[in-house]
């Protein structure tokens, strides 16, 4: 390549939500920074993302090393299609965000309260990482890896 067009980074990952401060509430646990808040809206949103008469709340969580991001959004129009939010992993599609994480069983303790529900158990994967996934708000998969030192 000779250095046009190419990319960058992974900037950010975006997940629709029904409930933007419980969604807030639950990355905030897991242990991300809320980076800032805003409510979008106009013609050159709705020409985006192809829609009519967007307005959307979000609020973009920082991971602590501040090179990943999730964007949490919350339409108020148009209205928000409801998804399956019992899919199984295995569904088509983005089905999960995971985290690199240390004391895998302190972050579960403070994501229960916050809706978090495993969906196996956390398994050691050979001698390598200790492994979990979980569902969260609005049915958000995600999964918590720790590296077995």
């Amino acid at each position: 390549m000779d250095g046009s067009g190419t990319i960058q980074r992974m900037d950010n990952i975006a997940i629709v939500v029904d409930d933007l401060a419980a969604a807030k509430a639950f990355f905030a646990a897991l242990g991300l920074e809320l980076e800032g808040e805003a409510t979008v809206e106009g013609s050159a949103v709705d020409r985006l993302v192809g829609l009519e008469g967007v307005r959307s709340d979000i609020a973009m969580m920082r991971t602590p090393d501040g090179h990943g991001r999730v964007e949490l959004t919350k339409y108020h129009s148009p209205a928000s299609k409801d998804g399956d939010r019992h899919a199984p992993a295995n569904t088509l599609g983005m089905h999960r965000i995971m985290f690199a994480v240390e004391g895998i069983d302190d972050i579960l303790d403070r994501l229960r309260p916050h809706g978090a529900e495993l969906l196996g158990e956390p398994v050691q994967y050979e001698n390598s990482y200790r492994l979990c996934y979980l569902r969260g708000p609005a049915g958000i998969l995600v999964a918590l890896a720790e590296k077995i030192s």
